[in-house]
């Protein structure tokens, strides 16, 4: 069962913008609860985290990102976004999201970003 789907990825010139969506087939109660974050991986190299949104709506950013991208959720839609703004070439991966609680991780399938220069 599938229970988060990410969308919004695709091809995109450096500092251009994408925004990922990512909504989960969750109760609306359980959606609340859980922190939310998006995660990414290139090629070659270890999945790392981008930025994360707790149940109360703070955030963390990598430093590789602050300035640059945006994390939020809207819990009446059960969905997480992330705003990447003046985007660059290394910005180019896999996204993934994740949804953490109670000490379990779950997984989306992942969206390519791609930034050519």
């Amino acid at each position: 069962q599938v229970q988060l789907v990410e969308s919004g990825g695709g091809l995109v010139q450096a500092g251009g913008s994408l925004r990922l969506s990512c909504t989960c087939a969750v109760s609306g109660r359980i959606f609340r609860l859980s922190a939310m974050g998006w995660y990414r991986q290139a090629p070659g190299q270890q999945r790392e985290l981008v930025a994360a949104i707790t149940s109360g709506g703070s955030t963390n950013y990598a430093d590789f990102v602050k300035g640059r991208f945006t994390i939020s959720r809207d819990n009446a839609k059960n969905t997480v976004y992330l705003q990447m703004n003046s985007l660059k070439p290394e910005d180019t991966a896999v996204y993934y999201c994740n949804r953490a609680l109670y000490e379990r991780d779950y997984w989306g399938q992942g969206t390519q970003v791609t930034v050519s220069s």
